[in-house]
């Protein structure tokens, strides 16, 4: 089981304890690391993370605020120098905190709980269909026909092998409920579904004869699911 984690760490040296620690464990995959929660917050949105190791104290943006702002679902191991953000980060349900200095050993066991943690939700069945609002209906929507889904002004067109379904459900709606292996997000404006993709060109996903844009805001995370 691979975990793909980030680090948000303002300090160097603290980085590069974080990333020689990172190393020594060969099921996690360290993305990027960012020294300020603005970024990082950019990048969570669009990229699909597992694990975060982030520090509480990283200028205008605080590891807390970041926590509060995103509301993902992860995994977060919150690093501080202060006893006192402890209580406030279970607040916000991480998964642990270290406090600074910390061991490996120590690192380690945080790690363990997020790897247990982790496999506790891969063992859920798999999701395979969804139930949409359209009209005055709710429709069920197996995944497997989904080929993909188009913004339109203040509507989601769905694209499915047989038919296509317009709903005001946003994309936010759908990322919440079905995961981005299944069916990710590309463009502000479009998300795909990955088993139905012909081709990748120049940023363009061929799906039939439809070609989708990848915006640069969704790349990284879209390319980190089917370049493994």
């Amino acid at each position: 089981m691979k975990i793909n984690c980030i680090i948000v760490e303002d300090e160097p040296l603290a980085q590069e304890r974080l990333k020689n620690y990172i190393q020594k464990l060969p099921y996690l995959n360290l993305l990027t690391v960012f020294d300020n929660g603005v970024d990082a917050l950019v990048f969570l949105k669009a990229t699909p993370v597992d694990l975060v190791f982030l520090d509480i104290n990283i200028g205008e943006l605080s590891g807390i605020q970041l926590l509060e702002s995103a509301r993902l679902q992860l995994e977060v191991i919150i690093i501080t120098a202060y006893d006192e953000f402890a209580l406030k980060g279970f607040d916000l349900n991480v998964t642990d905190y270290l406090l600074k200095p910390y061991t490996f050993e120590r690192f380690l066991q945080a790690v363990e709980k997020a790897k247990q943690n982790l496999s506790k939700q891969a063992a859920v069945p798999e999701k395979k269909f969804i139930f949409v609002k359209t009209e005055y209906r709710l429709e069920k929507v197996l995944l497997q026909e989904i080929l993909y889904i188009e913004g339109m002004r203040d509507y989601r067109r769905i694209h499915t092998l047989h038919k296509r379904i317009m709903t005001l459900q946003t994309f936010k709606e759908f990322e919440q409920e079905i995961p981005p292996a299944i069916i990710c997000r590309v463009h502000k404006s479009y998300m795909v579904a990955i088993d139905k993709i012909d081709a990748i060109e120049r940023d363009g996903i061929k799906i039939g004869e439809m070609i989708i844009p990848v915006s640069e805001t969704y790349r990284k995370g879209f390319y980190g699911l089917i370049v493994k």
